[in-house]
């Protein structure tokens, strides 16, 4: 390899060479035995170095290639050797075999590798590059123009080394590549791959006349580190005139970034006490630079410590790794919580003056240990309790800790050792303020213990620590006084069990049930005693001995008599403050005495008209118990004969019997058949018992056909009180509607109006059952309905409600006063005063008002109607001139002047009411 030609001439033979390419003679293997390439110090993972030319004969022959240094270079297919892994070259020559194996004879051919590293690489060899205007590779030797002459030797192509960040001119020319056939050819340059023709385009660009190869701005090695172009070389025509090259170029890094820690902020922890050398945290810093160059190596130092107590270099960093460990003894957190370290890195292995360097904040917080004990405030703590009460806090124990509040070093934990052997006291933890609560949960008696010396111990949820000089737990004594309160009396024994016989008569003396106090040292009087619960009310207790006597005899068949067993309960009450009472329960078992007879079951049967099968069972029931019950003796008495004569019964068990006819018809009906039964107690109780026996045609199943004509002649007595209930309530309805029918006739009569219209001569006719009488008579009073003596007086009435047509309760007009016999003829002149009275009357109604004609007025000296007695010789009286006196008198004219004068009334009432007939209305107006 040459330097100073500037020139990258193409070996147009240097692809593999077929053997049946003219004739020519083709040996497959390396070109060479050794090659020599040159590469830069610093390798990276993938980078390209340099390719292999081996030529294969046989297009068909697979070849692959492996190197003797796996770990370091790797080769591809193409015989293109890769750096397997970034490492720095060594100044001595690094050399490898590179193996062609065919894959599937295992022929093997091999060739060795030097790599020597490149001169160092600065920004004045860069400006010298530009005196360098060639670099030419040996050019193919021919024996003839047709023949090609086997070359010796192939020259491997070294990367091209460009530095990051150049100042330019641009284009910047890079080198010239050039064709041995450019003298006889006229020859067109070109590359692609990516920075040419491919993204990023147009970074690298070449002259296709000259070859000149010129890159044509600033590279960033941290954004592409290495290109890889491929050179062309083609005729006018755009035949390929020689087979394309590969140029690797490099980018040189430049020391322009400075470190970057990943995080500004580190947070670490370190127990306290911890050893010297014990580990902290990590922390790392990264460089954009090349890693594997001294731009990119970085350098970890501490620059502060925040705070210095009790030693300022408390902490060390590892310079490569930022390991933080810890050089000191004396960590202590109740000394000190946290240390804060500003930590920096520096690239160029950390050189200050060329290198570039930034800080991060290391934030070390120092973790608790349980290095002391909980210690008790006080030697002794007091407390009190009032007897048996549970659950109640009497002492409350503090302790201090220097550990970390609330962790398990701090959080304290209680333990009595001595003073409470039958575990009356157990004691909390609050977790709020790590004090123990000393709880009593046992109840304590103060006639038994009047105090209690406990003995306690607290130590944390934890053990100590390793190599603390501190006792790992505290004492203390807890004294706690008993409080004396009235307590509940109590009977004994409770309950009371007693056995008696029923039928104990009232007033007899049962039993003593009395009570105890329990409180020996309170100056109290006797107990009271009292009854709390007596169901049958059979019992009362004396409120001072307690003697429980009978108020009624005992029943055991009683419904509060549960299994021959009778409860009562009763209080017994102190007089303490406050008071206190306790209960006890009185319980009688009562021995069956025979008082009770038997009794048929049922009271009633049913069987057929014909003898087969007339069959009864019956079956007796006793309330008593053996041996005052069964078996039971059944007869049948002597009397009525009939009973006998027609009846039987057989007893078939102790409690059952068979009632059967003794004839062989019986009429259909119902029939009343006594029976005696005995029972077995002594001595012996006996009853005679009712049962009705209902006779019934039956089919021929045996089943009653005319069951319900049998039913319906013979009532039970509840069937017909409940018949006869229903009739009394009919009754009652009945009674009630007719009631209200009267009632309701009396409301409508009363509305009536007192005129037959028809009867009514006046030109101007109001009916009474209208709201109103006119346009001025529309505020009025309905109680004016009322009789006439029992208006109210007008002293109570508000002026200005009263109806226009109502009797005035003023002083009432003085009318004239007609005799007492007064001639037929004096009827007119009467009635015209009286007309020419009302007529002057202020006080009296309008005229379009029906006037109250009915009122005669407490002190009217006009008499009774009774007073109009038809005279001896009323036959002969002509009572024709009634027509002459006009319309208002046509009815008296018809009734006197044509008719017979007998017809008169001989006595009208003195009092007319709203109710009275037509022609006591007439007569009325009239008079």
């Amino acid at each position: 390899m040459r330097w100073g030609s500037g020139e990258l001439i193409f070996d147009r033979n240097q692809a593999p060479i077929k053997a049946a390419c003219e004739g020519i003679l083709c040996k497959t293997g390396f070109s060479e035995d050794v090659y020599n390439a040159v590469i830069s110090r610093s390798v990276r993972e993938g980078q390209s170095l340099l390719n292999a030319r081996f030529r294969n004969c046989d297009e068909n022959r697979k070849v692959r290639f492996e190197s003797s240094k796996p770990e370091d270079f790797a080769a591809g297919e193409d015989g293109v050797i890769y750096a397997a892994r970034s490492f720095q070259l060594s100044t001595d020559p690094t050399e490898f075999i590179l193996y062609a194996k065919d894959k599937e004879t295992q022929e093997e051919w091999q060739m060795t590798v030097k790599l020597t590293l490149e001169p160092a690489f600065t920004e004045d060899s860069v400006k010298d590059q530009k005196k360098i205007e060639e670099i030419v590779f040996p050019w193919q030797e021919y024996k003839h123009s047709s023949h090609l002459k086997r070359q010796k030797r192939d020259w491997v192509i070294p990367p091209i080394n460009l530095p990051e960040n150049s100042r330019g001119p641009f284009p910047q020319e890079l080198v010239r590549i050039r064709s041995d056939r450019d003298k006889s050819l006229s020859l067109r340059y070109s590359v692609t791959g990516p920075g040419a023709d491919q993204p990023p385009t147009g970074i690298f660009i070449i002259n296709p006349i000259s070859g000149q190869l010129s890159v044509t701005k600033p590279l960033d090695r941290e954004q592409i580190a290495s290109f890889h172009l491929r050179a062309h070389a083609v005729d006018v025509n755009g035949n390929q005139v020689e087979n394309p090259i590969d140029i690797v170029i490099n980018v040189i890094d430049m020391n322009d970034n400075r470190p970057e820690f990943l995080h500004q902020v580190w947070n670490g922890t370190v127990a306290e006490g911890s050893k010297p050398g014990t580990y902290v945290m990590t922390v790392t810093a990264i460089d954009a630079d090349d890693p594997n160059a001294l731009n990119g190596m970085l350098r970890y130092r501490i620059l502060s410590q925040a705070p210095s107590s009790p030693s300022p270099n408390m902490f060390t960093i590892n310079n490569e790794t930022g390991d933080i460990i810890t050089v000191a003894a004396g960590l202590d957190r109740e000394k000190v919580q946290q240390y804060t370290l500003i930590i920096q890195a520096t690239d160029m292995e950390g050189n200050p003056t060329y290198g570039l360097s930034n800080t991060a904040t290391a934030v070390i917080t120092v973790t608790d240990v349980n290095d002391n004990p909980p210690e008790f405030t006080a030697m002794t703590f007091y407390g009190e309790v009032p007897e048996n009460r549970v659950d109640v806090i009497v002492a409350n124990l503090t302790v201090t800790d220097k550990d970390q509040p609330h962790t398990p070093a701090w959080n304290a934990v209680y333990r009595m050792t001595g003073g409470d052997p039958t575990g009356r006291f157990t004691i909390f933890t609050d977790p709020n303020s790590n004090d123990g609560l000393v709880t009593v949960v046992k109840p304590i008696d103060f006639e038994t213990n009047r105090m209690f010396v406990l003995t306690v111990a607290a130590e944390n949820q934890v053990p100590l620590a390793k190599g603390i000089q501190h006792p790992p737990q505290s004492t203390a004594t807890v004294s706690i006084t008993v409080i004396d309160v009235n307590e509940s009396p109590y009977f004994v024994p409770n309950p009371k069990l007693i056995r008696q016989e029923e039928g104990l008569l009232a007033g007899n003396l049962l039993t003593s049930f009395t009570a105890q106090d329990p409180d020996r040292y309170m100056q109290q009087t006797t107990l009271r005693y009292s009854k709390l619960s007596d169901p049958a009310n059979w019992l009362k207790i004396d409120p001072v001995n307690g003697q429980i006597t009978t108020t009624a005899v005992l029943d055991r068949e009683s419904l509060y008599v549960q299994n021959n067993m009778y409860n009562a309960t009763f209080l017994a009450s102190d007089n303490g403050i406050p008071p206190m009472s306790g209960t006890g329960t009185l319980q009688i078992y009562l021995l069956d005495i025979n008082d009770n007879a038997p009794q048929v079951n049922p009271k009633e049967a049913t069987t057929c008209e014909t003898p087969q099968p007339n069959a009864i069972n019956i079956t007796a029931t006793d309330p008593d118990i053996d041996p005052n019950a069964g078996p039971f003796a059944f007869e049948l008495p002597d009397s009525p004969a009939s009973i006998k004569r027609n009846w039987t019964i057989i007893r078939i068990s102790g409690d059952h019997a068979q009632l059967s006819l003794r004839l062989r018809f019986l009429e259909a009906g119902i029939y009343d058949v006594p029976v005696i039964i005995t029972d077995s107690g002594n001595p012996h109780a006996s009853s005679t018992s009712v049962l009705k026996v209902k006779f019934c045609q039956c089919d021929i199943n045996g089943d009653c056909t005319d069951i319900d004509r049998i039913v319906g002649a013979g009532l039970g007595t509840g069937a017909i009180i409940a018949i006869l209930l229903c009739i009394i309530i009919l009754l009652i309805l009945v009674l009630m509607f007719v009631v209200w029918m009267k009632r309701r006739d009396k409301e409508r009569q009363a509305k009536q109006l007192l005129i037959d219209p028809e009867d009514d001569v006046r030109d101007n006719i109001l009916k009474y059952d209208e709201e109103g009488g006119g346009e001025e008579d529309q505020d009025y009073d309905l109680s004016q309905l009322q009789q006439p003596d029992t208006v109210e007086p007008d002293a109570i009435k508000p002026v200005g409600i009263r109806r226009l047509d109502e009797r005035p309760i003023h002083a009432e007009p003085q009318y004239p006063v007609r005799s007492a016999a007064p001639h037929p003829g004096d009827i007119g002149d009467f009635i015209n005063e009286g007309l020419k009275a009302a007529d002057n009357d202020p006080t009296a109604p309008p005229y379009d008002s029906l006037l109250v004609f009915d009122y005669e007025g407490s002190g009217s000296t006009a008499g009774s109607l009774s007073s109009l007695n038809s005279s001896s010789s009323g036959g002969e009286q002509d009572y024709d001139y009634l027509n002459d006196w006009g319309p208002r008198f046509k009815k008296l004219a018809d009734m006197y002047g044509g008719g017979n004068a007998q017809d008169f009334p001989t006595r009208v009432p003195e009092k007319h009411h709203l109710k009275r007939t037509q022609e006591d209305h007439i007569s009325s107006e009239c008079f």
